[in-house]
């Protein structure tokens, strides 16, 4: 796998791009190095990966199971210690999910989908990150 980064301004908006798709990732930093908010910031996309990547395998996890999921949402809360580098200290999922599910079978794949086939995961819990996950079914 490798990905592309293009600098974009004089200041610090690039564009992220990858050998496996087209798609076209925006990423600024904070105003306080020159940012302009045309990007989501490099820490974010931490975040947006592990939420994804755990999203994907409860998704595929659900419907194996032959669960109703009708909808999913998604949040990735970060804490980051004081000292440089400004790294994660503890991170937690919260899944909503929507559909005729049983709240046994999902927790069992949440489980399932965070801690064993999420490799973001993985790479940041060994990294000593505490990471933390909620369900809710509505």
């Amino acid at each position: 796998m490798k990905v592309h980064i293009k600098r974009q301004n004089q200041a610090v908006h690039f564009e992220g791009s990858s050998e496996l798709s087209s798609v076209k990732v925006n990423v600024d930093g904070p105003e306080s190095i020159g940012g302009e908010g045309k990007g989501v910031r490099p820490m974010e996309l931490v975040l947006m990966a592990l939420g994804s990547c755990s999203a994907f395998d409860l998704t595929t996890i659900l419907q194996k199971q032959r669960q109703d999921l009708q909808d999913m949402d998604v949040e990735v809360e970060g804490e980051r210690r004081e000292e440089v580098p400004n790294i994660f200290t503890k991170i937690h999922i919260s899944f909503k999910l929507k559909g005729n599910i049983d709240e046994a079978k999902a927790q069992k794949a949440a489980e399932l989908a965070v801690k064993k086939y999420c490799s973001v995961h993985d790479m940041l819990a060994n990294g000593g990150i505490e990471i933390t996950y909620s369900l809710q079914i509505n």
